[in-house]
């Protein structure tokens, strides 16, 4: 081009660089074009190691963004406020009019750019016309088309017959035409969509018209087909999904299953509300084969203090209950409600409730309510106080007992209120605490006799003086204390209900620490041995009987319970003492991570005196020495954990109780493996094995078995099949358990699970079930 005619270009003042380089010539294309998914896709051994590293082994590759080829760094602004860059291998231009690129068109304003074969810019309109095909470039998003046109103005840009790609939720698709509106916002007419790789569209919607918008993280689509190895399964005639991780009201995806309990498949549509930033609700309208239409609702409120979350379900004519229980009119309900606040200052506040319109809710119905099958729900909330020297709680706590076989007896109190307090102070070498807590009692009495039908007040106050002895290699803290117990009580049958109780206390610890540095395979580690010796005197009265039993049990004894001078849980109870406990521990440290690689523990108590104090009969002791209590962890590896612990009668020569458990799971938690037995002595043995298993990179077995050796049958267990690729996984499951009557029931649980749309199931369930399942469904669709 002659100078003086490239010097008539600067009247177009958007163009402020235009380049020309090299001769006019022609190119033949070898190969069809590709789409923008297989520009950037890039097989598992293409990425960089840090990317390929974090790629889950079902998946073959990856998408990576190319870089700009001139290695020119773009800006933020879109449009007019951005000058337009052009180049060409040739360039015409007609003096206020038009500008001819023609060869390697490459267009660039702020953050977009597009390469073509050839464009026109019309100085009148202010537009671009590209030739392709085409391939355009901006901030998380790659377009491919046959031509295009874009606003210089602004940012608007139209390909025909194009292909595009969404970076961040690795989306990709097609489109008969595509207009991206602004550099966060795109429409699609006669489009598909897709989480799946290049040229695999195992699961895609499609739909005549769809809108993504990325500042506001979610789409939409009309006439929307979801489609499954390219065969239509579902119709919508309007749909909105997220593209990221905000939140927007919509449908999930439906959920189904079958259970025995359920009287057969059962069919759920979510719907989310996202009503406020604050505050949401999920609806969950449900149809159970058997049993009617079942609805749950769940809601949450976030606000400056905390988060209250509310959870309802409810059946209005449930006809499989009916025919269970005559005379029932097959209304249903249930009712959780948690929250959580922070005040500041150490101050915190905190409620529960649970109400359930009868004891088989939970087994037939409960899917969402964070309530476990359990025999008594809890309704407890209050305040607490936190701090370096103190500590303050009081709370209000009640039970709704949902068992009917659980007598009157047996049901437990109320605290209305309790209220614990303590604190702790330095005076010179010596430290003073104080541990206290007043509970008023409450139950229904009225079919009640003798101590059972008492309740009332407790006043419990331990004041302790001691003197901590501390030092690297080792310490000694002698204390003295005082376990008094006061009573003020209604209905009591032995007199007057105002008695009290003192006892003194004195408590001994000692410990030494000796370590030394070794290697074991090359690795430096650091292994202690920590003698401890633990006295303790209680100077309790022997019959304690005539307390009633508000709260109070017999401590399962164990290793940790070499160290606690009280046998009883609870405050009704003070336990006699005076005994010496004599232990040993010692531990492996790993000196490269820190890691505790192997502890080792094992001790017995020496008792001088024979054990009086009884909890109407449990609890006392002649023997002179108790069982030994060991305890072993073991961590050879930072993926696998081996705990064992029991008790052993060096008397009989019998193992008294034993548990014991191996859990492994691989660094990516693909593989999960977990192995534990249980046993106590004429009452229970059971074993339990769990394992996820890939069979190969997509297929997975998921199985769960909990044997009882003592009733010589299954007490549960769980098989199932995953198959995971890259863009969708299945999980199907079939699970037996064992309900409250000791009969075995079954259900089949299913989970469906499209990357980037969600997904449908009870994976909760499974995560219940097996060690580690829930960390693996996080990583289950990491992305690079």
């Amino acid at each position: 081009m002659p100078t003086s005619e490239r010097l008539k270009l600067k009247p177009l003042c958007r163009i402020v660089g235009l380049l020309t380089a090299g001769l006019a010539g022609t190119q033949a294309l070898a190969e069809p074009p590709k789409s923008a998914a297989e520009i950037d896709w890039r097989a598992k051994d293409e990425l960089p190691a840090s990317v390929r590293d974090q790629l889950p082994a079902f998946c073959d590759g990856g998408y990576l963004p190319s870089t700009s080829e001139d290695g020119v760094a773009f800006g933020n602004a879109v449009g007019g406020n951005a000058p337009l860059h052009a180049s060409g291998l040739n360039a015409r231009y007609e003096i206020d009019r038009s500008l001819y690129l023609d060869g390697d068109v490459r267009l660039r304003q702020g953050a977009f750019q597009v390469n073509g074969s050839s464009a026109r810019y019309s100085q009148e309109q202010g537009t671009v016309s590209i030739a392709g095909p085409l391939v355009s470039r901006g901030e998380g998003f790659l377009l491919t088309g046959d031509s295009a046109d874009y606003q210089v103005d602004t940012g608007r840009f139209d390909i025909n017959t194009a292909t595009y790609l969404l970076h961040g939720p690795e989306i990709r698709g097609s489109a008969a035409s595509l207009t991206r509106l602004a550099s966060d916002r795109v429409e699609i007419r006669d489009g598909l969509l897709t989480t799946c790789g290049p040229q695999q569209n195992d699961w895609a919607v499609v739909a005549s018209e769809i809108e993504l918008n990325r500042e506001e993280g979610f789409g939409t689509a009309k006439h929307v087909r979801l489609e499954v190895l390219d065969v239509p399964v579902f119709y919508w005639p309007w749909a909105s999904f997220p593209i990221d991780d905000r939140r927007k009201t919509g449908f999930l995806y439906p959920e189904f299953g079958s259970s025995s309990a359920d009287s057969g498949a059962f069919l759920a549509v979510p719907y989310y509300l996202n009503l406020a930033p604050h505050y949401d609700a999920t609806l969950t309208p449900q149809y159970h084969h058997g049993r009617g239409l079942f609805t749950e609702l769940e809601g949450r409120y976030l606000s400056s203090f905390g988060e209250t979350t509310l959870q309802l379900g409810y059946i209005g004519n449930d006809s499989a209950y009916k025919d269970e229980n005559p005379g029932e009119d097959g209304e249903r309900w249930a009712l959780d409600a948690t929250t959580r606040a922070s005040f500041g200052y150490g101050w915190t506040g905190y409620g529960d409730f649970s109400v359930v319109s009868d004891e088989d809710y939970l087994g037939d119905l409960n899917r969402t309510l964070d309530i476990n099958t359990a025999t008594h729900l809890q309704r407890k909330g209050g305040f607490r106080y936190r701090s370096d020297a103190q500590y303050f709680d009081m709370y209000l706590n009640d039970y709704q007992t949902i068992v009917d076989r659980i007598t009157e007896v047996n049901k437990p109190y109320a605290q209305l209120p309790e209220v614990i307090y303590g604190g702790q102070a330095n005076a010179g070498w010596f430290e003073a605490s104080l541990e206290s807590q007043y509970t008023w009692f409450d139950r229904d009495n009225e079919t009640l006799t003798g101590l059972d039908k008492a309740k009332g007040q407790r006043l419990r106050a331990i004041p302790e003086l001691a003197l901590p002895l501390r030092s690297l290699w080792g310490f000694s803290r002698p204390s003295v204390s005082v376990d008094y117990t006061r009573y003020e009580l209604d209905d009591y049958s032995l007199g007057d209900g105002s008695f009290d109780r003192t006892v003194p206390v004195f408590e001994w610890d000692n410990g030494l620490y000796f370590d030394r540095q070794s290697s074991l395979f090359d690795i430096p580690y650091n292994q202690t041995l920590e003698p401890r010796l633990y006295y303790a005197w209680a100077d309790a009265e022997a019959d304690q009987n005539y307390i009633p039993d508000f709260d109070s049990g017999l401590k399962t004894f164990q290793f940790d319970q070499l160290f606690q001078r009280d046998r009883f849980s609870g405050g009704d109870r003070v336990g006699d003492a005076n005994q010496l406990t004599v232990a040993l521990t010692s531990r492996f440290n790993d000196l490269v991570t820190g890691a505790e690689r192997a502890r080792f523990s094992i001790g017995q108590v020496q008792y001088f005196d024979d054990r009086e104090v009884t909890l109407f009969g449990e609890g006392a002791g002649t023997r002179s020495r108790s069982p030994l209590a060991g305890e072993v962890v073991l961590h050879p590896l930072d993926t696998l954990e081996i705990r064992s612990s029991g008790l052993w009668d060096p008397e009989t020569g019998d193992t008294e109780e034993g548990r014991s458990q191996l859990v492994f799971h691989s660094e990516d938690y693909q593989y999960l493996a977990s192995l534990g037995h249980t046993y106590s002595r004429g009452e229970l043995e059971q074993s339990d094995v769990a394992a996820v298993f890939p069979v190969t990179d997509s297929i997975s077995l998921i199985g769960r078995w909990v044997h009882d050796s003592i009733l010589d049958r299954t007490v549960g267990s769980l098989a199932g099949l995953e198959y995971n690729n890259c863009c969708w996984s299945v999980q199907v499951v079939h699970q037996n358990y064992l309900t409250d009557d000791e009969e075995l029931d079954s259900r089949v649980l299913f989970q469906i699970q499209l990357k980037g749309l969600g997904g449908s199931g009870g994976s909760s369930r499974i995560s219940d079930a097996i060690y580690g399942f829930e960390e693996r469904e996080e990583r289950r669709f990491g992305t690079p």
